[in-house]
């Protein structure tokens, strides 16, 4: 492996999980000590950073690359022309639109005091879209896929999880979410309110996981 890689950021592939459209720096570039990615709106009023918090994981640093955005952080609205930095700690709610075509916000984000997991949510990505439409069943047979290309990723795992829950394929999601808290005990607790498990919640296979 080599011992550093370059980039140029529009040499790296635009995606979008059916929400904003991102570049996945990380990924690219084989990062594993922190999370990094750009995101873009193309047209003034489009949202960039999708509404959020981190629910204790994540503190995140937001740099305008491009542009000016408007930050809402907990309600709050932040002006940030281009050069400007954010700050976020976790549970902090988050989102940002741009206030001018083609406004880049560079994303880096960890969880304090914890060795970074890479989730693989840019691989899973392409298949947000079909679990925001509803289309549970594909969106879990293109997750299958990617997990046998890439098991090593929880949150890959997890999602997988949530779709074949909503899917009805109730053994598969308990199998799957099961991996995923193999790998990542943050999954457990993440699991015990997540609403995409409502139709198993009440299986006792369920019910050993999320109180282990």
């Amino acid at each position: 492996m080599a011992e550093y890689a370059v980039a140029h950021l529009e040499e790296i592939d635009e995606l979008s999980d059916g929400r904003a459209p991102f570049r996945p720096i990380r990924h690219k570039l084989g990062i594993t000590s922190f999370g990094v990615n750009t995101w873009t709106g193309h047209e003034a009023g489009d949202r960039i950073i999708n509404e959020h918090d981190e629910a204790g994981w994540d503190e995140e640093l937001y740099f305008v690359q491009s542009g000016r955005a408007t930050f809402e952080l907990d309600g709050e609205r932040v002006d940030a022309p281009v050069g400007t930095f954010v700050f976020a700690r976790p549970r902090v709610k988050r989102t940002a639109f741009a206030e001018e075509p083609g406004t880049t916000i560079l994303a880096v984000g960890a969880t304090p005091g914890q060795a970074y997991e890479p989730e693989g949510f840019e691989i899973w990505a392409p298949f947000n879209r079909l679990y925001l439409e509803g289309r549970y069943a594909e969106a879990a047979d293109g997750g299958r896929e990617a997990v046998k290309a890439h098991p090593e990723y929880a949150g890959l795992l997890y999602n997988l999880a949530c779709c074949e829950s909503l899917a009805g394929r109730t053994a598969d999601a308990i199998e799957h979410l099961r991996l995923a808290i193999d790998k990542s005990e943050r999954y457990r607790s993440l699991a015990i309110g997540d609403s995409d498990f409502d139709p198993i919640r009440e299986e006792s296979a369920f019910q050993a996981l999320v109180t282990a």
